[in-house]
C-alpha cells in the first residue's frame, strides 16, 4: 500500500488594476507598501520561494522553495502582476514547476486556473469556454507546457464546465468534500449517498459527463483544510505534518491525503505560515513509507477505481451553492448588524444586461472586420499576454477579414476585443464575496463595466450608461448616505474614467515637476513630445507644448496641446485640448507667455481659460501615484521649515525640560511629541544615508531613552529593513568585499536598543546563497593567514548573527 500526501495552495488576488491605466494605483490601506498586491507578495508569495528551515538554535540553516514540493495554482491576473512588479518571485514560481517535474515523475506542481476568477457555473456557455481556454493558454505561455489540472474559482462547478475542461484536455480538478453527491465503484450499479461531505477524500474519483467524456476529481480533506485556514495547525510545522500523516486509513489500497486552502494562508493570513509549511514538507520527506506527490503523478500511478456525481452549482465557500454570488444567501465576511446583501442579485442582473448588450454590439460591429468574431475573442489571450506590435499584427493576420487592415480598422478591432475582455473582468467573483455594494472589490467590477461602456460608445456610438445606472439603482447599499450601487458608480467610478486628452492633462501637469524624456511611458500609454517649452520666474513656472499620446492597448492616438502654470504650493492651473494647427498653438503660446513673464498670475489664468475653456486642469487631475509624488515634493520644503521650527522650540526650552526629566516629572505632551518627531527624523536620516554616522545615530537613540520617548518604530523598522536589504543587494555584486557587511552590522548594533521588528527576507536570502558559495574558500584562506579572509569571516559571521542565519 502506497501512502501519499499532497498540499495544494490556491494563490490569487482580485485584479486591482485601474482599467484605464492597467496598473494598480497607490493604496494607502496597504501602508507602508505601495498596494495590497505588493504587501501580500512580500508577506506570502516571495517568502514561499525561499522559506526558512531553522536549526536547534532557532537560526536559519536552509532555504526551501515550497512551490517545488506542493501543488499550486496562481491566478493568471496575479501572475501578470508578479511578472511586471516582482520579477524574482515570478521567475522562482515558474522555475519551481520545472524543478518539480524531476521530483514527480514528469508531472509539474503547477495547475491552471479559469482566467479571471469568475464563478464559472453562473457564466453563459460562451464565457465558460473562453475562461477555460484563456486559463489554459495563459498557463502554457508561462510554464511552457500543457496543464494537467485546473482550479475553478471558489471550486464552483457544474457539469458543463467540467465537460469543457475535459474537452480541452484537463485531466482533473479539486473540489470540496460537500460537493460530492454520490459514489460507486466503477462498473458497479449501486450508488452510495455521500451528501454532507461524507466522501472519502483519500481516493481519486472519475466523473462521467453527459457528453461521454470524463474527468478525475479530488475532494480535499475538509477538517484539516479548515484547521489550516482558521485553526492553530500552522503554529508548528511538525504538528502540521503529523496531522496529515495520521489521517491515513488502514484499508489495503493506495491513498492520498490532500488538502487545499488559499495560498495566502502561508504567510499573509498566518505570519510565518510559509515556515510551518516548509518544515511540514521537510518532516514528511524525512518520514518512511510516506511520499509527497502532486495530483497528476498520483493519477498516473493510481487511476480512479470509483466514480462520482457532483452537486451542480456548488462551491467551497458557500453552503448554499453559488448563491453568495447572486443572492442574499446569508454568507458574508463578518457583516455589520442590520446589513444584508440584497444588492447581489440586482448587481448581477445589471451586469448580465450589459454583457448581453455588449455581445450584440460586438457581433454587429465585428462581423464587418473579423472572420469569426467569437473565435477571435478566444484567441485574443495571445495579445493580452504579448502586446508587442508583432504580436498584434500576427493576431490581425489570422483573424481580420482584410489581410492588411487600416489604422482605423485595427483600432476598432482592438477596442472590440477590449470590450469583451472587460465584460469578463466585470464578473470577477470578489465583487460579490464581501458585504457592501460600495466596497472596493465591487467598485472594481463596476469600473470594468464603465471601461466596456466607454469603448462601446467609441466603437459604435451606442450609449449604454444611462440604462446601466438605472439598473444599478436597484442594488441597495447598506450605508444610507450611499443609497445604492448607482451612487458608487457615479461617485467612485466615473471620476476615474479617462481618455487620451486626460492622459495628456496628466503629462502636462506632471511636466512642471519632472523632466520627461522625448518619449515617456505613462502606465499603459506612451507620450512623445513634439514640442516643449518651459519658463520660470522665482516660484512661478510655466510650460507649454505639443505631445502625441497613444494607448498601448487600443493603439488609439491623439496629438494634444497643453499649457500649465504653477504658482507655488498646490496652486496650479492648466489647459489641455486636441491639437488644431501650428498657427493656433503659436498664437496661444505667445499670448499666455507674455502675460506670464509680466508675473500677471490672474491674467495668465484668465488666458488659459479663454484658450482651453472646459479643458482646464489642476493638480487633482494627476493620476494617484504622481499626485502623491508631487505633493511630497511640495511638502518637502514645508516639512523642512517645520522641522527647523521644532528644533528651535526644543533648543529654547531644553534646560527646563531637562530639569523636569531629572525630577522624574513627565514632559508636557506637546514637547514629548516635538522631541519624538525630531529624533525620528534624525534616525531616518542616518538609516537612509549612503555613509551613515553611526555615532550620531546612537546619540539620537540615547536621547529617546533618556527622555522616555516613543519613536515611530513601524516606519523606522520599514526603512531599516529596506536599507539593509539594499546594502546586501549591493554586496551580492561583490561578495568578497566585507565593508557592506560591516556597515550593516554597525547599523544593526546602533538600532538594537529600539527593539525593532525587521523584514530581512531579501538580505537573508542573499547572505545565505552567496555565503554558501564563498565561505569554504574564505575559511581555507584564513587558515593560511590571509588577513583579508580573516576580516571577511569576522564581518560575515557577525552580520549572520544579526540576520539569525547560520551558513555552516
Amino acid at each position: 500500500m502506497d501512502r501519499y500526501i499532497c498540499i495544494h495552495g490556491h494563490f490569487y488576488q482580485p485584479p486591482r488594476e485601474n482599467p484605464w491605466l492597467e496598473e494598480v494605483e497607490l493604496q494607502d490601506s496597504a501602508h507602508p507598501f505601495h498596494d495590497w498586491n505588493d504587501r501580500i507578495s512580500a508577506e506570502c508569495y516571495a517568502p514561499n520561494t525561499a522559506s526558512r528551515i531553522l536549526g536547534a538554535d532557532r537560526r536559519i540553516i536552509d532555504l526551501i522553495n515550497n512551490y517545488t514540493k506542493i501543488s499550486f495554482n496562481f491566478g493568471p491576473t496575479l501572475l501578470s502582476w508578479l511578472q511586471r512588479n516582482d520579477t524574482r518571485t515570478y521567475q522562482a514560481v515558474i522555475e519551481a514547476d520545472r524543478i518539480s517535474r524531476k521530483r514527480f515523475s514528469g508531472h509539474g506542481s503547477a495547475i491552471a486556473q479559469s482566467y479571471n476568477h469568475i464563478i464559472v457555473p453562473l457564466a453563459n456557455s460562451r464565457d465558460k469556454r473562453t475562461q477555460i481556454l484563456w486559463g489554459i493558454q495563459d498557463f502554457q505561455h508561462r510554464f511552457g507546457r500543457k496543464p494537467e489540472g485546473m482550479w475553478l474559482a471558489e471550486t464552483a462547478v457544474d457539469n458543463e464546465t467540467l465537460d469543457i475542461m475535459a474537452e480541452q484536455g484537463i485531466r482533473f480538478t479539486i473540489l470540496a468534500p460537500r460537493q460530492a453527491r454520490r459514489i460507486r465503484k466503477i462498473d458497479d450499479k449501486k450508488w452510495h449517498d455521500v451528501d454532507g461531505g461524507r466522501i472519502d477524500p483519500r481516493r481519486s474519483y472519475r466523473c462521467t459527463l453527459p457528453s461521454g467524456r470524463s474527468i478525475a476529481l479530488f475532494f480535499y480533506d475538509g477538517p484539516i483544510a479548515q484547521d489550516i485556514a482558521f485553526g492553530g495547525i500552522l503554529d508548528n510545522g511538525e504538528h502540521f505534518a503529523e496531522r496529515l500523516i495520521g489521517t491515513f486509513s488502514d484499508y489495503d489500497e493506495s491513498q492520498i491525503v490532500h488538502v487545499a486552502t488559499d495560498g495566502e494562508t502561508y504567510g499573509h493570513h498566518h505570519p510565518k505560515g510559509d515556515m510551518a509549511l516548509a518544515y511540514c514538507l521537510y518532516h514528511i520527506d524525512s518520514t518512511e513509507n510516506v511520499s509527497l506527490t502532486v495530483y497528476g503523478e498520483f493519477l498516473d500511478k493510481h487511476p480512479p477505481a470509483y466514480e462520482v456525481e457532483i452537486f451542480e452549482n456548488s462551491s467551497w465557500s458557500c453552503i448554499h451553492g453559488v448563491e453568495r454570488w447572486r443572492s442574499n444567501c446569508g454568507c458574508n465576511s463578518g457583516m455589520k448588524p442590520g446589513w444584508n446583501q440584497q444588492w447581489r442579485g440586482p448587481l448581477r442582473g445589471a451586469l448580465d444586461w450589459l454583457r448581453d448588450s455588449l455581445a450584440l454590439l460586438f457581433e454587429n460591429q465585428a462581423e464587418q472586420l473579423l472572420k469569426d468574431p467569437w473565435g477571435a475573442r478566444e484567441d485574443y489571450i495571445r495579445v493580452i499576454l504579448d502586446r508587442s506590435t508583432s504580436s498584434v499584427k500576427s493576431f490581425l493576420a489570422d483573424h481580420a477579414i482584410d489581410a492588411n487592415p487600416t489604422k482605423e480598422q485595427t483600432q476598432r478591432i482592438l477596442k472590440l476585443m477590449e470590450i469583451q475582455r472587460n465584460a469578463m473582468l466585470m464578473y470577477t467573483s470578489c465583487g460579490w464575496f464581501f458585504d457592501e455594494v460600495t466596497g472596493i472589490e465591487t467598485v472594481q467590477v463596476m469600473a470594468y463595466a464603465a471601461r466596456a461602456i466607454q469603448l462601446a460608445k467609441e466603437v459604435a456610438n451606442v450609449s449604454l450608461d444611462d440604462t446601466f445606472q438605472r439598473l444599478l439603482e436597484l442594488a441597495p447599499s447598506n450605508i444610507p448616505s450611499y443609497k445604492n450601487a448607482a451612487y458608487a458608480y457615479d461617485h467612485f467610478v466615473k471620476p476615474s474614467v479617462l481618455d487620451l486628452v486626460r492622459v495628456g492633462a496628466h503629462y502636462a501637469v506632471s511636466s512642471v515637476f519632472e523632466e520627461y524624456a522625448e518619449e515617456a511611458d505613462i502606465f499603459s500609454y506612451r507620450a512623445k513630445s513634439d514640442l516643449f517649452r518651459k519658463e520660470g520666474i522665482g516660484r512661478l513656472r510655466f510650460a507649454a507644448g505639443r505631445v502625441q499620446v497613444e494607448s498601448d492597448i487600443t493603439w488609439e492616438q491623439r496629438t494634444i496641446t497643453f499649457t500649465v502654470m504653477y504658482f507655488g504650493d498646490h496652486n496650479l492651473a492648466g489647459g489641455v485640448r486636441e491639437f488644431i494647427d501650428d498657427q493656433s498653438f503659436e498664437t496661444m503660446y505667445q499670448e499666455i507667455r507674455e502675460t506670464f513673464l509680466r508675473s500677471d498670475v490672474p491674467g495668465t489664468i484668465s488666458l488659459i481659460e479663454k484658450h482651453f475653456g472646459s479643458g482646464s486642469y489642476s493638480l487633482w487631475h494627476l493620476f494617484k501615484d504622481e499626485q502623491r509624488k508631487v505633493l511630497d515634493q511640495i511638502l518637502d520644503t514645508t516639512l523642512s521649515d517645520v522641522e527647523v521650527s521644532l528644533r528651535q522650540i526644543e533648543n529654547h526650552h531644553y534646560s527646563i525640560l531637562d530639569v523636569m526629566r531629572q525630577m522624574n516629572i513627565p514632559l508636557p505632551r506637546v514637547f514629548a511629541r516635538i522631541a519624538e518627531m525630531i529624533h525620528d527624523a534624525d534616525i531616518q536620516k542616518e538609516v537612509q544615508a549612503e555613509d551613515p554616522d553611526v555615532e550620531q545615530l546612537k546619540r539620537s537613540i540615547e536621547e529617546i531613552h533618556r527622555w522616555s520617548l516613543e519613536p515611530d518604530r513601524q516606519t523606522i523598522s520599514f526603512s531599516a529593513s529596506k536599507r539593509i536589504n539594499s546594502i546586501m543587494a549591493e554586496w551580492r555584486e561583490n561578495p568578497s568585499d566585507s565593508k557592506p557587511l560591516l556597515i550593516a552590522s554597525e547599523l544593526m548594533d546602533a538600532l538594537s536598543p529600539l527593539g525593532l521588528s525587521y523584514n530581512f527576507w531579501i538580505a537573508q536570502n542573499i547572505y545565505f546563497t552567496k555565503g554558501r558559495e564563498l565561505i569554504e574558500t574564505m575559511q581555507k584562506r584564513a587558515e593560511e593567514k590571509d588577513l583579508h579572509a580573516q576580516e571577511w569571516l569576522e564581518a560575515f559571521n557577525t552580520f549572520g548573527y544579526h540576520l539569525n542565519v547560520k551558513v555552516l
